[in-house]
């Protein structure tokens, strides 16, 4: 009896850590996707700036740009549910990760 109880209990924790992203979504990052990226930075600093000239969105870009970002997806697919850099909801456009535009930090451990 005691093994059938910790069995469920065990995989009620696995499914409760599976659905979190998904709450994420909704509460943080209204209309973006979710990414875990190397960084944040401002889109006029001196480092951005000039990767934004070389894609051509230089002035066309405000705010935060993530860098190096891979999606986080609610079933764990990609680089998982979990991001030990920066996580971001990121609205406006993506380039293969490299540079991903309108991003704002996020807390996935909420």
């Amino acid at each position: 009896m005691f093994p059938r109880i910790a069995t469920v209990i065990t995989a009620s924790f696995a499914a409760l850590a599976v659905a979190t992203p998904v709450e994420v979504r909704d509460t943080q990052c209204d209309g973006g996707n979710i990414y875990c990226c190397d960084s944040l930075q401002d889109a006029s600093s001196a480092s951005v700036a000039s990767l934004l000239a070389l894609l051509g969105l230089l002035g066309s870009v405000t705010g935060q740009v993530g860098l190096n970002c891979d999606p986080i997806t609610a079933i764990g697919v990609g680089s998982g549910a979990s991001c030990t850099s920066q996580a971001a909801c990121c609205t406006g456009d993506s380039f293969n990760g490299l540079v991903n535009v309108g991003c704002s930090p996020i807390n996935l451990s909420l």
